[in-house]
């Protein structure tokens, strides 16, 4: 199964989460929030466990989807730069 942004999926070991929408696809794993109401990243190792469902089997609780559209952006370290010292 090919996994794209969008797509409703279940994983075929725990009926419990309900069906998925995958929210994002990275190298090593997609992140899915599932009707249960929580996000989970499953490593793309683990892709076979899940099956394709039915879009209208997806219900997505208030919350969980603004969870999943709000971004917060990771703090920047700044970089430290040690003086130099000529040395005559």
């Amino acid at each position: 199964m090919i996994l794209k942004r969008g797509v409703v999926v279940s994983h075929s070991g725990v009926d419990a989460w309900g069906s998925g929408k995958v929210i994002d696809i990275a190298d090593f794993n997609a992140t899915i929030q599932f009707s249960d109401g929580i996000t989970r990243k499953i490593a793309s190792s683990h892709f076979d466990v899940l099956q394709p469902a039915d879009p209208a089997t997806y219900i997505p609780t208030e919350a969980s989807e603004q969870a999943a559209k709000t971004v917060i952006p990771r703090a920047r370290k700044k970089k430290v730069v040690s003086p130099t010292v000529d040395i005559c």
